[in-house]
C-alpha cells in the first residue's frame, strides 16, 4: 500500500485540521471547512484560526450551509496548478453551498500521473473517459497531454463549471456529456467502445440525469466490470479514486487484482504542522505499448 500526497501546489496549503474542520489556503485566500475525518485536536489555537481565514463554511444541514465572509473574501477567484513535467492547468473557485469551493487538492498527484501516463502511450491520440467527472481537473490534464477526452458527470452545472476551467487552461475540444455515469458505460459496451483511459472518482452516494440512485458501495463492483470491458488491450491507465468513510485500500486491490503494475494505497494531504489528513483510497495502473 502507497500514501500518496501532492508535493508541489504553489496555489494550495493545508494549513492545519482537526476538530472536523481543515484551514486551507486557496491561493491568496484561506478557508475554514468541515472535515469529518479530521478526529483529532488541531495544532494551532482556534484564535489562529479564526485571524487568518478569509472565510468559513458554516453547516445549516447535513447537505447545505453558508459562508460567513471575515475580510477581503471574493465569491469567485482563480488558480492553477503545474503539471508535473507539464503544462499548468487553472480553475475558476467559488463558494458553493456544499462546501465545496471547485477542487480537490490531493487528486493532483492523479493528474500527473494521467499526464505522463498519456504523454507515454504509442497510439497517436488516446482516448480518454473520466467518468463522475466533477470540475474536470482530470480532464484538463489528459487534454494537456494531447488525449481524445470525454468529460462526463450528471450535473450540467457543474459540467459548465469544467467548461470555464478549459478556457482559463487555454485548452479546447474536451467533449462535455450530462448523463448517468452507469447508464452512459452500458451504452458504450454494447457499442463496442474501447478507451486508453477511464478515471473514475465516485461519490459515496449520488443521484444521475434522471433520478437514478448511486450508492458506491452496492455499485462500483458492476460499474468496474463494465469499466473493464471499455479498456483498450495494449494500451491503457485507469484510476479509480473512492472517498468514503471506513473504505479501504484492500477492497479496491480486490476489485482491481488482474491488472498488472497496480498501485493501491490511500490519498492525504500534508498540513504545514505536520498532521496527515486521509482523503480517500485510489487504485491505479498504467500498461503502454513497447
Amino acid at each position: 500500500m502507497e500514501l500518496l500526497s501532492p508535493g508541489h501546489f504553489p496555489d494550495y496549503e493545508l494549513i492545519d485540521c482537526g476538530n472536523f474542520e481543515k484551514l486551507e489556503r486557496f491561493g491568496k485566500f484561506i478557508t475554514i471547512r468541515p472535515e469529518p475525518q479530521a478526529l483529532w485536536d488541531p495544532i494551532l489555537p482556534e484564535k489562529e484560526w479564526q485571524k487568518r481565514a478569509n472565510m468559513k463554511f458554516v453547516p445549516r444541514s447535513s447537505s447545505f450551509g453558508d459562508w460567513e465572509k471575515k475580510r477581503d473574501a471574493p465569491d469567485r477567484w482563480n488558480i492553477e496548478y503545474p503539471i508535473e513535467r507539464g503544462p499548468s492547468i487553472k480553475f475558476r473557485l467559488a463558494l458553493t453551498s456544499f462546501k465545496h469551493v471547485g477542487i480537490f487538492p490531493e487528486q493532483s498527484v492523479n493528474w500527473d500521473y494521467i499526464y505522463q501516463s498519456v504523454k507515454s502511450m504509442k497510439t497517436p491520440q488516446p482516448k480518454v473517459l473520466n467518468l463522475f467527472a466533477y470540475t474536470g481537473g482530470a480532464s484538463l490534464a489528459a487534454k494537456a497531454a494531447g488525449a481524445d477526452t470525454i468529460h462526463l458527470d450528471s450535473i450540467k452545472q457543474v459540467v459548465s463549471w469544467a467548461n470555464e476551467n478549459q478556457e482559463l487552461s487555454n485548452l479546447k475540444d474536451i467533449r462535455w456529456i450530462v448523463e448517468d455515469a452507469m447508464a452512459f458505460v452500458k451504452k458504450e459496451v454494447k457499442r463496442g467502445k474501447k478507451y486508453n483511459g477511464i478515471i473514475l472518482d465516485p461519490p459515496a452516494y449520488g443521484h444521475g440525469t434522471e433520478g437514478q440512485k448511486w450508492k458506491l458501495e452496492e455499485m462500483i463492483n458492476e460499474m468496474m466490470h463494465l469499466v473493464f470491458e471499455l479498456l483498450d488491450e495494449e494500451e491503457r491507465f485507469l484510476i479509480l479514486n473512492t472517498y468514503s468513510l471506513g473504505f479501504s485500500s484492500l477492497v479496491v486491490e480486490n476489485m482491481l487484482r488482474d491488472f498488472k503494475d497496480l498501485h493501491t494505497g490511500e490519498l492525504f494531504l500534508n498540513s504545514t504542522t505536520g498532521l496527515k489528513l486521509p482523503l480517500g483510497v485510489f487504485g491505479r495502473f498504467c500498461h503502454t505499448a513497447k
